[in-house]
């Protein structure tokens, strides 16, 4: 990437030589009808003499100059002055995390929900050329994070995130999956892929056709199961109370391993069950490196030498010469 400016939105204020040419041409004529209303024109000639009309004409044109070489200041002249940020190969990854309230479950210590985040944790540390977007989801779907190369933030976006953070509770894996497309780059095809986290506990019926639908857009979806199948008991994290139903028994959650397994399948992924954190994560990133790396310009990382004061400096130097030379001829 060579030289570029930075607002490029700001040639428009171009059009104001174009202003600035009218109201001088408007001034001419204005100072012509005035010297023909004061008298003999050839008599009011003599009394002026001394008035250079080359000097007022470049007086002119270095205001215009001026102008121009401000406006290029204004649009702010630069070009990358660092590596960081210019070079960065690697694939966009959105992170589809469950936080509906069967995720307490604690049949994976501590809870099912920090085992997801651990892994995501330990994923997001392994893959650090890739851009990472987050959604949360129960019963309702929202994107958390956009995608961006900062880990740092994701992280921290990672480690808040919790039940409450959706109102509506449930598990719509669909919604999840389609707001997911929906965050990548229209124009890309290829280079993305989606993680999804979940115990799969509702049965989404949408999920497995917002799959398909997917997967016929080039959108590899891995899921991961986040539970056993034996199921536990649901804590109260407010109360410490086990969740009961409307009978009064308490709720067992179990891992839909089927649901997940047929996402990732129709979409050319790959479904793990969440034990080992570390395998688990070898088994992903396996499968993500058969998606192919690009290059990337992440201009937010990038370090630019700007050459702003350059025409700042140039303007007020034209500026400063033009209010020095005098619109009168040299005496004899």
């Amino acid at each position: 990437m060579g030289f570029q400016f930075q607002y490029q939105q700001f040639i428009w204020l171009f059009g104001g030589i174009i202003l600035l040419l009218l109201l001088f041409t408007g001034l001419q004529r204005w100072k012509k009808r005035s010297i023909r209303a004061m008298g003999e024109p050839g008599l009011v000639r003599s009394l002026m003499y001394n008035f250079s009309r080359s000097r007022y004409l470049l007086k002119f044109i270095l205001v215009l100059l001026a102008f121009g070489i401000g406006v290029l200041a204004v649009m702010n002249l630069r070009k990358p002055g660092g590596p960081d940020g210019v070079n960065r190969k690697g694939i966009d990854i959105i992170f589809a995390l469950d936080v509906s309230k069967s995720m307490l479950a604690s049949d994976l210590a501590p809870s099912r929900l920090e085992r997801a985040k651990q892994l995501i944790y330990r994923l997001m540390k392994e893959m650090p050329n890739d851009r990472i977007g987050l959604i949360l989801f129960a019963g309702k779907a929202y994107l958390q994070m956009p995608l961006t190369h900062d880990h740092g933030s994701a992280q921290m976006f990672v480690a808040s995130a919790n039940p409450n953070a959706v109102a509506a509770q449930g598990t719509v894996i669909g919604d999840a999956l389609k707001l997911s497309y929906e965050a990548f780059e229209a124009s890309e095809t290829r280079y993305k892929a989606v993680i999804l986290l979940s115990d799969g506990e509702d049965h989404d019926p949408s999920a497995l056709t917002q799959a398909t639908d997917l997967a016929t857009h080039g959108l590899m979806v891995n899921t991961v199961g986040i539970g056993s199948a034996q199921g536990a008991h649901i804590t109260d994290a407010a109360t410490g109370d086990i969740k009961k139903d409307e009978m009064g028994n308490p709720v067992i959650t179990k891992l839909n391993e089927k649901e997940l397994s047929d996402i990732a399948r129709v979409t050319n992924g790959i479904y793990v069950q969440l034990q080992s954190s570390e395998q688990a994560a070898k088994q992903i990133q396996a499968q993500l490196a058969q998606i192919e790396q690009k290059v990337t310009g992440d201009i937010s990382l990038m370090s630019f030498q700007t050459y702003f004061w350059w025409f700042a400096g140039a303007m007020l130097l034209l500026l400063i010469v033009e209010l020095f030379i005098p619109e009168t001829k040299k005496r004899a």
